[in-house]
């Protein structure tokens, strides 16, 4: 490829690379250490919001061992659906660390689909029981099945408890994930009965300003009055922006 080419990808390309979760996985993995140690270049991402419980993010970032830079334009608009449209949306733009030049230009909503559910295997695997059999997913869209995918390469389940508000989206849910993975899945009633006693807890919904959350605020974190989450070995929360959880304080609950 020439210094003035660049390689422009569509969602079909992307997918047809047909990159093995295995290998995400391992890639993901070696950037966080990359960044734990200090060798990633990665500014904090600026955004805009052009309506209610949307955003658009630019994500750069360097990793010289790598060798690799470039930039996410990436969108997230909760209403998407009503038109036929994905949650996420965007762009990723490779370049060439030693010269700046744009090298491809590809669609994102595969890769970031993945990387985010390779992201919750890697916390998993370190703060996790090596044991762990029972998974619950509340969020049953196209985060729900990375994170699901992820697990399985990581872990042997036994049983996913899988919860939504759309019940439509739950029951697609359990028929697809039952027939891919040949594993137990059982529809929820309720959120705490998606999450009550599980080993690994994720929750896969749309990040909203000011969200209703159907689940208590006591049955996060160290306030925890309930128990739901006491008998859960990890649970990774990825929607509400503002608020972490202390996953050393929930391992040792």
């Amino acid at each position: 490829m020439s210094s003035q080419e660049v390689l422009y990808l569509s969602r079909s390309d992307v997918e047809k690379v047909d990159l093995k979760m295995e290998e995400i996985i391992r890639v993901v993995e070696e950037a966080f250490r990359e960044k734990g140690l200090g060798r990633v270049e990665m500014p904090p991402k600026p955004g805009i919001h052009p309506k209610k419980d949307s955003f658009i993010h630019a994500m750069p970032a360097y990793i010289p061992k790598m060798d690799a830079a470039g930039i996410k334009w990436v969108g997230g608009f909760p209403e998407n659906y009503k038109h036929g449209l994905p949650y996420i949306t965007g762009l990723l733009i490779l370049n060439d660390p030693e010269t700046g030049v744009p090298l491809s230009v590809m669609d994102c909503t595969w890769i970031t689909a993945k990387r985010t559910g390779a992201a919750t295997a890697v916390a998993a695997k370190y703060l996790a029981r090596k044991d762990s059999r029972v998974f619950g997913i509340i969020g049953c869209g196209v985060q729900g099945r990375s994170n699901l995918e992820a697990l399985m390469a990581v872990f042997n389940l036994e049983e996913v408890r899988a919860y939504d508000i759309n019940r439509e989206n739950l029951k697609r849910y359990v028929e697809e994930m039952t027939l891919k993975y040949g594993v137990r899945v059982v529809p929820a009633r309720s959120p705490r009965e998606a999450v009550e006693g599980c080993d690994i807890v994720v929750t896969a919904t749309p990040i909203l300003k000011h969200p209703n959350p159907v689940t208590n605020s006591n049955t996060t974190g160290r306030s925890d009055t309930s128990g739901i989450y006491r008998r859960s070995t990890l649970t990774l929360e990825r929607s509400l922006p503002g608020r972490s959880l202390d996953a050393r304080a929930m391992r040792n609950a």
